[in-house]
């Protein structure tokens, strides 16, 4: 088990073992998950969404007009 220890100032350092497993470098944003069971979750979010354009395709044949998809209006 790794640990790291809360300054004064509320702060820690994340381990570099952890670092170079998440893919992590200075800058890189943390979000932080309090679970009801006291489990503390914490990602890296070192992708964007964006990251996964162009990763789907559509069925060939299926394709939707815009028209279809606005049907509400």
């Amino acid at each position: 088990m790794i640990e790291s220890t809360i300054t004064a100032k509320g702060q820690t350092t994340v381990p570099a073992q952890i670092r170079a497993q998440l893919g992590a470098s200075a800058g890189t944003r943390l979000v932080w998950h309090a679970l009801p069971d006291g489990t503390v979750l914490v990602r890296a979010k070192t992708r964007s969404i964006l990251d996964m354009a162009g990763r789907l395709k559509a069925p060939k044949g299926r394709h939707v007009p815009v028209e279809a998809m606005n049907a509400w209006r």
